[in-house]
């Protein structure tokens, strides 16, 4: 097992040691210029909790022979989401963007050559599917942690949203290989060989980057929140209930912020199979709330539904499909 990193280590001997290190302090929030300092020192002085800075540079450093068990009991919850948030930035905004406009150098967009549009075509849509799995974590995942942080139970358990997670992961990890092949085996050499030699150098290192990322949040972060999950049980954590104002009518009659969105994303004119991909969540789930979203209402038509938005501020009168 590789040796491991510790807080009386010099900052700047990690970074020397795996470059790696460089993405992480900045996912950390952690700047260049620290001297001879300690990593105990360096995070302090960052406001960054050390121990969860030790574990995340350890699982990067030696995924394959992590213990998680031993792992989570160092993690401060809170410090590592906001580390998983800002890794989400770094690729959706810098990384993903950085090889996009790498790759429109490389490639000839000539009239005719199919096999460039089809690479740049493929790089966008996994650059799109990785965008939706992020804001699927950002919107669904994080909040259901803050959640249990706060000492409530959400009203899914995190089983239920776990095997969509896994999936998603392992469809970009797919998606990102299938690039990789497409362009080692099948695009044509020409005068921009290494600008596409370059170009593949930084999806192999985004790969590598991703895998060890998702790997984290399947095995680190996924042990964390199902602890946290049981703490909260045990202790009799109760489900979080909406503030209902005076006069206003029982919960069982008001829309939950779900349905809300539900009702906009038909207003829009969206399918059950549209809106379930725009909210992250199944068919079954967006036919469930229609229904619920029915009974509630007394409202069964998307007409009925359309007026219904308009009237209380759901919608604007530009957002309705006639």
């Amino acid at each position: 097992m590789t040796e491991k990193y510790h807080d009386t280590d010099p900052m700047s001997d990690v970074i020397s040691d795996d470059y790696r290190m460089l993405q992480i302090i900045s996912r950390f929030g952690i700047k260049l210029g620290f001297g001879d300092q300690t990593v105990g020192a360096t995070c302090r002085n960052a406001g960054v909790d050390t121990s969860t800075f030790l574990t995340v540079v350890n699982y990067v450093k030696d995924p394959a022979h992590a213990r998680i068990s031993e792992m989570v009991e160092q993690v401060d919850v809170p410090a590592l989401i906001a580390y998983l948030k800002n890794s989400h930035t770094y690729f959706v905004d810098f990384r993903l963007p950085g090889i996009r406009r790498k790759l429109l150098e490389a490639i000839d967009l000539s009239a005719g050559n199919r096999i460039s549009m089809l690479v740049l075509r493929f790089y966008d849509e996994y650059a799109q599917e990785v965008e939706r799995h992020m804001t699927f974590e950002n919107t669904h995942v994080h909040p259901y942690v803050e959640t249990l942080l706060q000492g409530h139970l959400p009203a899914e358990s995190f089983r239920s949203i776990e095997e969509q997670y896994d999936e998603q992961h392992a469809s970009i990890e797919k998606s990102l290989s299938e690039l990789k092949n497409i362009i080692v085996k099948y695009y044509p050499s020409d005068n921009s060989a290494q600008l596409m030699g370059e170009v593949l150098m930084d999806i192999f290192m985004t790969d590598e980057d991703l895998h060890t990322h998702c790997r984290m949040e399947d095995t680190l972060f996924a042990e964390c929140i199902r602890r946290l999950e049981s703490d909260v049980r045990r202790q009799g954590g109760t489900s979080p209930l909406p503030a209902s104002p005076k006069g206003e009518e029982s919960s069982d009659n008001v829309l939950s912020e779900r349905e809300k969105e539900i009702i906009v994303q038909v207003v829009k004119g969206l399918s059950n199979k549209e809106i379930a991909e725009v909210l992250f969540i199944s068919v079954n789930t967006v036919m469930t709330h229609r229904r619920n979203i029915s009974r509630k209402l007394q409202i069964r038509s998307a007409a009925g539904l359309t007026i219904y938005a308009i009237v209380n501020g759901l919608v604007n009168l530009e957002d309705v499909q006639l």
